[in-house]
């Protein structure tokens, strides 16, 4: 059902070759992922022929060449039947947060009609889908073994895990109904600016969770906080706790490398650092470089590691960032006056 990546140059009346213009629909493209994203295809030569409409709901994006703005929210039929107009490929990154009231209207409903319009679409070849380790459980059970793409299914209590296993589980039934071509990314917590410091933190300002200032309580969170001291989150054993994390210029390059490529049809990759951040190893980088106290916390999570193997082997994808650049990518992070720290969810 798929054309293959050159047949979209056609050829004219003279025999010269015709690049087929591609429209790709991104959703959830005002948030952190779809900016950077959008910013780079457009900006790459290599992917000239493609066009972008975001869907923006509350939010919008400045103009520039080659990109159109559609306004409407995916759980309404009317808005994603008119967003889907002449759209080739598909960016899936809309997704709601701990919200019962709309969750499911978002991530299964909003899902449901995006992939139905793909599946009558004659223009359709590709739907990227960007999963999360939450509908693998992320650190909430114990592994024997790093994660890989073939493990079950395993959401952590609460509607946003279960919302991640339902949209991959529709897409993985989209491909096997109908033979849409399917691909999902499954990254972990991503990291952009100074996300990765404030994970760290001891305030109210906590990017994500946990929420150490609840688990130490207000005296200690103050005193952690004014001392710039981090928090060495621990296991039930008393060992410190190995956590996925991937920064949003990894997950766009592996995007970048997905898309529109046959190898990536039928796929699930996980799309993270290389290895896990151990905080053992976190504090003591923190301590050695700047100084600031590792503050041990027992917590009743657990370890964990995704195998990005896969992602390696078929698409040629490397991650750039490593514990070192990441931290010292945020800590070097300096915001502007205009720039504004702003957290649109809580994780």
């Amino acid at each position: 059902m798929q054309e293959s990546r050159n047949e979209s140059a056609r050829a004219n009346g003279n025999g010269t070759a015709v690049h087929e213009a591609k429209r790709l629909l991104v959703t959830g493209a005002t948030g952190k992922v779809g900016q950077a994203f959008i910013q780079r295809l457009l900006d790459d030569p290599a992917h000239r022929d493609f066009r972008v409409r975001a869907l923006c709901h509350n939010r919008t994006l400045p103009a520039r060449e080659r990109l159109e703005v559609a306004r409407g929210s995916i759980d309404n039929h009317a808005s994603v039947v008119e967003a889907m107009s002449g759209v080739s490929h598909v960016l899936h990154l809309a997704t709601p947060k701990e919200t019962p009231d709309s969750i499911m209207d978002v991530a299964v409903k909003g899902m449901f009609w995006l992939l139905e319009a793909c599946r009558e679409s004659r223009q359709f070849r590709q739907f990227i889908l960007i999963g999360g380790d939450a509908s693998l459980g992320h650190f909430y059970y114990p592994r024997e073994s790093p994660i890989t793409e073939t493990q079950k299914h395993s959401a952590y209590p609460g509607c946003y895990a279960l919302s991640k296993v339902l949209e991959e589980v529709m897409l993985e039934q989209y491909n096997i109904q109908y033979g849409l071509g399917t691909s999902c990314l499954r990254a972990p917590w991503i990291m952009d600016r100074d996300d990765f410091k404030y994970q760290l933190s001891f305030g109210e300002d906590v990017f994500g969770g946990p929420r150490w200032c609840d688990l130490v309580g207000p005296e200690r969170a103050q005193e952690y906080r004014a001392s710039g001291a981090v928090p060495l989150m621990l296991d039930a054993n008393g060992e410190p706790i190995k956590r996925n994390f991937v920064h949003v210029d990894d997950l766009v390059s592996a995007i970048m490398l997905a898309l529109d490529n046959p190898k990536a049809l039928g796929q699930t990759f996980n799309i993270c650092m290389d290895e896990p951040v151990d905080y053992g190893e976190l504090a003591g980088y923190l301590g050695t470089t700047r100084g600031l106290a590792g503050v041990p916390i027992q917590t009743p999570y657990y370890s964990t590691w995704l195998d990005n193997s896969k992602a390696k082997f078929m698409l040629g994808w490397r991650p750039a960032y490593n514990l070192e650049r990441i931290v010292e990518s945020a800590w070097n992070y300096a915001r502007a006056a205009d720039d504004p720290r702003v957290v649109w969810y809580p994780g």
